[in-house]
């Protein structure tokens, strides 16, 4: 796994956080002094490309924005399910889930409001217009065996638009080439839990094909605490599959189809006459991301262009058995988006790229009722035309200086104004100094401009940041260090606000307003250390303070809900000569707090250690399987609900 986490500098922190990022310089310092029998033929140069940070293929030495890629043989290595457990493994992401898996699950980067990241599938947008805030729900995103996942930190609304105020999730998949080749894969544990994924793909000079599917299902846990009482297990379902098609139509001309259908069914649990308790209420989702899209190159190669349109469908649908109307929420949400790129290369280290892109979201929800079994849906569509441009240059060989800026206008509020800004040194072939800066922003959601609380006078959220830093090689790459500073603020943030004064006559049960502020700063560290053939170490650890910043508020200065301060992955790994990895694991959260006033309800911190292991008895044939929790430590993400204890799974990979 290779970590982008880059830059310099240490915050003002409170004394714990200096005294355990002491404790982790200290343990970098340990790795550096055990690599004297490193292998002096390790090799970690392998240039990774990403293509989030410029929306172009760029080698990550040239990039100054900070960014993590976990590799498909990352994903395979870690053997999460769900795609939100293997991105908090990485700097600076957190996430919370109402119980086990298929439950809602949020993922913030830095701190940032779950719904100020863009998630992305090959550049095209996730994130649920009908949802109030406009995030994605991680619940129903499993991981990919074949695709990287690249986490963009930091606001990127420069080239990403609006909700980039945290980062970007950007899952890419590689374009399918070379004979017919297929993977199985299968596997079975704890509360009945199996998954199943299988692909096929074949590529040639003329035509290029990939499909995909996967299933799971499980018992699972209950939503609601067993500590509190909850006894009822709350089953998830998950059908998946999706599909890429490339054209190669002349030498310059490319086109391009990619689908994806994800089809989910989870059991949680709700609120009875006596407070939050078991249920048996189920949700529905259903979720189609399509895009079709034309490349076409000229001038020697040097001009590079892209057509496409992007689809997004996400349907939502809740139940609850015991009433006479059943169905008691529906939502449904869409986005469209036409879009051009274009990209000239003055040489191989310099260009420029414009993009002109109008995006159009719509939304519909409705919550039938005994008194009101068929509302009238509450709908709503809102337009956005953007406009951007980077410019990337290399003054000398070792400096790469990324410039941008946006222009989007919206149909509601207005036009917003993006810029930003990265620069990557490399100093010496092992030290490369990064910083960035960027804004960003984020349209008010249709929820919040055209429900019965909405406010058609909301600005867009606001927010600038910036990082810095260094990543350091030694011992002929066997070893890696960084660290990263980073500071953002956020303003105009719209929240909830309940009725008081004039606008009580309109809207008596509360409506949305501009009124948050918020602040966070931290620092990133990762070490790397590879121990000749057989030990890898790894490590990363992110101390952050993110806060309220709103002056004469109640909670002002105090700690942002479901926010960790402190949050620590580590991992060991033994290769065995004879095709055996096993890997020891640890995650450790600070506390942290689930309501506005923190300290009123305390989220205690935790550590899970993970056992992990694979056996390759052939290069067609890998055996696995992990014991998840090792000693089943209770703790939670989301107050009152449960969380898994421990877990084993087993399952076999299969490569024809």
């Amino acid at each position: 796994m290779r970590l982008l986490s880059i830059a310099a500098g240490v915050p003002r922190l409170n004394s714990s956080l200096t005294r355990s990022v002491s404790r982790v310089f200290f343990v970098s310092f340990l790795s550096y002094c055990a690599v004297g029998h490193a292998d002096p033929a390790a090799d970690s140069t392998l240039e990774n490309v990403v293509i989030t940070a410029t929306r172009n293929e760029q080698s990550v030495d040239r990039v100054g924005s900070s960014i993590t890629l976990l590799q498909p043989e990352d994903l395979r290595t870690l053997q999460k399910v769900s795609l939100a457990d293997a991105l908090i493994t990485t700097p600076g992401v957190t996430s919370s889930r109402n119980g086990g898996l298929g439950g809602t699950t949020t993922v913030r980067i830095r701190g940032a409001e779950a719904d100020h990241t863009v998630v992305l599938i090959d550049g095209v947008k996730l994130n649920d217009p009908s949802s109030p805030g406009g995030g994605y729900n991680f619940a129903e995103l499993l991981t990919a065996d074949n695709a990287r996942t690249e986490i963009l930190r930091g606001p990127q609304s420069t080239l990403w638009g609006s909700q980039a105020i945290g980062g970007v999730i950007n899952i890419v998949t590689p374009e399918p080439n070379g004979p017919l080749a297929a993977h199985f894969s299968t596997e079975y544990g704890t509360h009945n839990t199996a998954l199943t994924k299988a692909q096929a793909e074949a590529g040639n000079d003329v035509l290029g094909w990939r499909v995909t599917a996967g299933y799971l299902t499980t018992d699972g846990i209950s939503a609601f605490d067993e500590k509190l009482g909850g006894r009822e297990d709350d089953g998830y379902r998950n059908t998946g599959a999706s599909a890429r098609g490339i054209v190669h139509i002349t030498d310059n001309i490319d086109g391009e189809l990619r689908t994806t259908w994800i089809k989910g069914r989870n059991e949680f649990d709700g609120y009875t006459d006596s407070g939050f308790a078991d249920t048996t209420e189920y949700g529905k989702s259903e979720e189609w991301i399509g895009y079709a899209g034309l490349r076409m190159t000229s001038f020697a190669g040097r001009l590079h262009n892209r057509l496409g349109f992007g689809y997004t469908d996400i349907d939502r649908d809740n139940y609850n058995p015991t009433l006479s109307v059943r169905n008691t929420f529906s939502a449904a949400g869409t986005n469209k988006r036409w879009e051009y790129q274009g990209t000239f290369d003055f040489n191989e280290r310099s260009y420029v790229t414009v993009g002109l892109e109008s995006e159009r979201s719509e939304s519909s929800t409705a919550s039938p009722s005994q008194r009101n079994p068929k509302p009238v849906p509450l709908e709503g569509d809102v337009d956005l035309d953007s406009a951007y441009a980077l410019l990337q240059l290399a003054p000398i060989e070792t400096i790469s200086v990324t410039l941008g800026t946006r222009y989007d206008d919206h149909d509601t509020f207005g036009s917003n104004l993006s810029n930003s800004a990265a620069v990557a040194w490399s100093v010496t072939s092992a030290t490369v100094l990064r910083a960035s800066y960027g804004d960003g922003f984020k349209a008010p959601t249709l929820y919040q401009l055209f429900s019965e609380y909405g406010n058609q006078a909301l600005q867009p959220e606001s927010a600038h940041g910036w990082d810095a830093g260094v990543e350091q090689h030694l011992l002929n790459n066997a070893v890696t260090l960084s660290a990263t500073y980073f500071n953002r603020d956020t303003t105009n943030m719209i929240d909830f606000v309940s009725c008081s004064g004039a606008k009580c006559t309109a809207q008596p049960y509360g409506y949305y307003e501009n009124v948050q502020r918020a602040t966070a700063d931290g620092i990133e560290l990762v070490a790397s250390t590879q121990l000749g053939r057989q030990w890898h170490l790894s490590a990363n650890y992110t101390a952050m303070n993110v806060r309220n910043d709103v002056r004469g508020s109640a909670n002002f200065r105090r700690q942002l809900p479901r926010r960790p301060r402190e949050s620590l992955n580590a991992e060991i790994t033994w290769s065995a000569p004879f095709g055996l990895a096993t890997t020891l694991a640890v995650q450790k959260n600070g506390r942290s707090f689930d309501d506005d006033f923190g300290m009123v309800v305390v989220l205690d911190s935790y550590t899970l250690v993970d056992l992990r292991a694979a056996y390759e008895i052939s290069k067609a044939l890998q055996l696995y399987g992990r014991v998840e929790n090792l000693f089943d430590e209770s703790y939670e993400t989301t107050w009152r609900y449960g969380t898994l204890g421990r877990c084993a799974t087993a399952g076999f990979r299969v490569v024809f």
